[in-house]
């Protein structure tokens, strides 16, 4: 894996995408912007397969970007795979697109380590530099979860008793947290002071039960508490 330093410069990138077009267009998206695409595959087999090979040569990419449906079925070929990856290579980022929120495959990618994970619909390719800085935030360690998954995630989850412990304001911040906003990206957002939003994010975690021995992690475990009910 490159240093920190180095994957703020270049992030090295696998990307699993069955659509020759789709693929080359994200790899172009991120060559333009200093990032390094050291392979491009198909399926979810040859993926799998790459960074096998990658790892042997001690040349893991910082970051996995994968469709979750690919071939031969078309159905979850690429989520699995994305799991499977994150099980065996716990340091390797992984971003899956999808055309809609799929819940179950969410929840899925998202039910193991906090760190490196990201769900991203593909409507959201269209804004390169929201695009490419969740590929780069993924790449570092951090979660990016598109805005329309975290609300369909959160609006139906099944611990509504902790949902209804939140203010509507807290709820707005929590969504942007999961999306892997800092804390002056929501301030700007929610147009409030940066003081206001550690205040929500304080109660945040006071009402959802996590000390700050949690440490750095609170952020996604906030969201974990609804994802995994």
């Amino acid at each position: 894996m490159t240093g920190a330093k180095d994957v703020e410069d270049r992030v090295r990138v696998v990307i699993a995408e069955d659509s020759v077009l789709l693929r080359e267009g994200l790899t172009r998206l991120l060559t333009d912007r200093g990032h390094e695409v050291v392979a491009g595959v198909g399926d979810a087999e040859a993926l799998v397969k790459t960074i096998a090979d990658l790892a042997g040569e001690g040349a893991l990419p910082d970051v996995v970007v994968a469709d979750v449906r690919m071939p031969p079925t078309h159905t979850d070929e690429g989520v699995r795979a994305a799991v499977a990856l994150r099980k065996t290579h716990p340091g390797l980022g992984v971003l899956v697109l999808s055309q809609y929120v799929e819940e179950r495959y969410a929840t899925e990618l998202l039910a193991g380590s906090t760190r490196g994970v990201g769900y991203l619909l593909k409507d959201r390719v269209a804004d390169v530099r929201e695009f490419v800085d969740a590929v780069v935030r993924v790449a570092e360690g951090g979660t990016a979860l598109d805005a329309e998954v975290v609300t369909q995630l959160l609006g139906r989850s099944r611990k509504q008793d902790v949902l209804a412990r939140l203010t509507p304001r807290e709820r707005e911040v929590l969504a942007l947290m999961a999306e892997g906003r800092t804390n002056s990206a929501i301030a700007r957002q929610l147009v409030i002071s940066d003081g206001a939003v550690e205040k929500h994010v304080s109660n945040i975690f006071l009402k959802l039960g996590l000390s700050p021995s949690d440490g750095d992690h609170r952020r996604v475990l906030a969201v974990l508490t609804y994802l995994n009910s």
